[in-house]
């Protein structure tokens, strides 16, 4: 063995030169095949073709739409949970101590389930208007977190 008989480990591959005559071995059609869509120019491949099974663009459906990326989500929780702590002022900061919600949303919305029959005070930063009616309803006071004040539209009273 000597210099001249080593192969080189990392030696790359010769590309192929296609549409250089017959005699280069992929000549004419330059291995493209005779006719059809992957022997035209700009053919983008298999990616979307499934034979001839239904493509899947026009299997699933098409109906509704969820607006996932700017919706408001909030932690839910109903009236009859909220009867245990009468005595408190509930607020989403308070019922995630106590492990009533997961504050997982940040926000809190109280909804209807239940009967109310004592007087509560709950701050939430949403209510479902059942649940509010419950709540004045039995004396009690809902207060909702983050909403604007209410603006005069009478200058003069500025």
């Amino acid at each position: 063995m000597d210099l001249a008989n080593i192969m080189s480990v990392g030696r790359r591959k010769k590309k192929v030169r296609v549409g250089r005559g017959s005699g280069s071995g992929c000549g004419k059609t330059s291995g493209r095949g005779m006719n059809g869509a992957a022997s035209k120019r700009g053919f983008g491949g298999l990616l979307h073709r499934e034979g001839g099974q239904m493509p899947l663009i026009r299997r699933i459906p098409k109906r509704g739409f969820r607006n996932t990326l700017f919706r408001v989500a909030y932690d839910v929780v109903n009236l009859d949970k909220l009867v245990e702590f009468a005595d408190a002022s509930i607020t989403p900061e308070f019922l995630a101590e106590k492990g009533v919600t997961a504050n997982r949303w940040g926000r809190l919305k109280v909804l209807a389930r239940g009967d109310v029959s004592v007087a509560l005070n709950v701050s939430a930063h949403a209510f479902s208007a059942s649940a509010k009616e419950k709540i004045e309803k039995a004396g009690g006071k809902a207060t909702v977190l983050g909403a604007k004040p209410a603006v005069d539209s009478d200058p003069a009273k500025a």
